[in-house]
């Protein structure tokens, strides 16, 4: 289960918007629970690494800008507990390849960009053995 506030998805909706027709992507910040739910903080949006035409469906996170936000976190005292990115004329349901480079216990919000237009976005948990993704309950407060 992932909490996120109101803010926060227009946030990932709007970096989405503007990088669109390409794939958008940043860190989701913020704090595990002990009783295994994440809280989001914060949003780090990052540019999507990929060659131009690649971008399109694909998106790159440099491993120095996922440790830029990563630092970013531990001076604020928390910590990244998944990732977003958007899904350009798509559904926002993880695709194979999204499920071949995701790893356990972090969430991985897709939203959905039609012509431009952000739709609701979805969060998902990878399975422990990497086999599927699962439906993740996300919700605001």
């Amino acid at each position: 289960m992932i909490q996120i506030d109101k803010n926060r998805i227009e946030e990932i909706q709007a970096h989405g918007e503007r990088d669109y027709p390409y794939e958008c992507c940043g860190l989701l910040i913020g704090t595990f629970t002990e009783d295994g739910k994440k809280i989001v903080s914060e949003i780090y949006a990052i540019s999507n690494a990929r060659e131009e035409e690649s971008k399109r469906t694909r998106f790159l996170i440099k491993p120095e800008e996922l440790m830029r936000g990563e630092r970013y976190a531990r001076e604020r005292k928390l910590d990244v507990i998944g990732f977003y990115h958007s899904h350009p004329e798509d559904r926002g349901v993880p695709s194979n390849y999204d499920l071949e480079h995701a790893w356990p216990t972090y969430s991985y919000i897709i939203v959905p960009v039609t012509k431009g237009k952000a739709e609701t976005p979805l969060s998902w948990e990878l399975e422990a053995d990497r086999s599927k993704f699962n439906a993740e309950e996300m919700f605001n407060e």
